[in-house]
């Protein structure tokens, strides 16, 4: 299964001086797991009936409760086995960098996780796959990366199948001024990560 691809940190490249700029946040393991547990289980919770049925299969033909056992074994060794592959990220060493403290340096040509003054990772915006706000604040979802080219047939379905969450976690309570809210409110909506700001109807009535 297909673990997340994670840049080592190296010389940071500088942001645009009109930046957006971010006060210093780490995103907590616990957050991290809880979050990607919701993303992957609110997606993949169909998954689990494929074992499930296999398991129940043999009593249409020789009814028992053996095999009824066997289903809900299989249902949970499921469930438990991708719940581990996502809580084992929080202790990999090549996640480590998902979880340091950084600020972030923020313009239209990319999204910079500055570690120090000479250390950080660059990512595009064509890395990033979708976003959300809520009233917490921004959640960036990473595309899933490639599986290596060594892995072909159902094993490369597997890895691409069942990748595991990144995601980028702004707080509202990391920006420096409401106006930096609006301002990256406007541009993840300007790169259609985002749902077009509503607009008033040009035939409403006047106040």
């Amino acid at each position: 299964m297909q673990q997340p691809n994670q840049r080592s940190f190296r010389q940071a490249q500088g942001a645009a001086p009109l930046a957006i700029r971010t006060k210093k946040y780490q995103l907590n393991t616990n957050t991290y797991t809880r979050m990607a547990m919701t993303q992957v289980w609110k997606k993949e919770w169909w998954y689990a009936l494929i074992p499930l049925a296999i398991g129940l299969l043999p009593a249409l033909i020789w009814p028992s409760w053996w095999w009824i056992g066997l289903a809900v074994l299989l249902t949970v060794l499921f469930v438990l086995l991708r719940s581990a592959q996502i809580t084992s990220v929080t202790q990999m060493e090549q996640s480590k960098p998902l979880f340091e403290r950084f600020n972030y340096e923020i313009d239209q040509r990319q999204i910079l996780l500055r570690l120090n003054e000479k250390q950080g990772m660059n990512l595009s915006w064509d890395m990033i796959g979708r976003a959300q706000r809520d009233v917490e604040g921004f959640t960036m979802w990473l595309r899933p990366g490639e599986a290596p080219g060594e892995i072909a047939g159902w094993r490369r379905w597997i890895a691409r199948t069942f990748d595991v969450p990144v995601f980028l976690l702004l707080p509202l309570r990391i920006f420096n001024s409401p106006n930096d809210i609006k301002l990256f409110d406007a541009m993840l909506r300007r790169k259609n990560l985002l749902p077009a700001a509503p607009t008033a109807s040009a035939d409403a009535p006047a106040a």
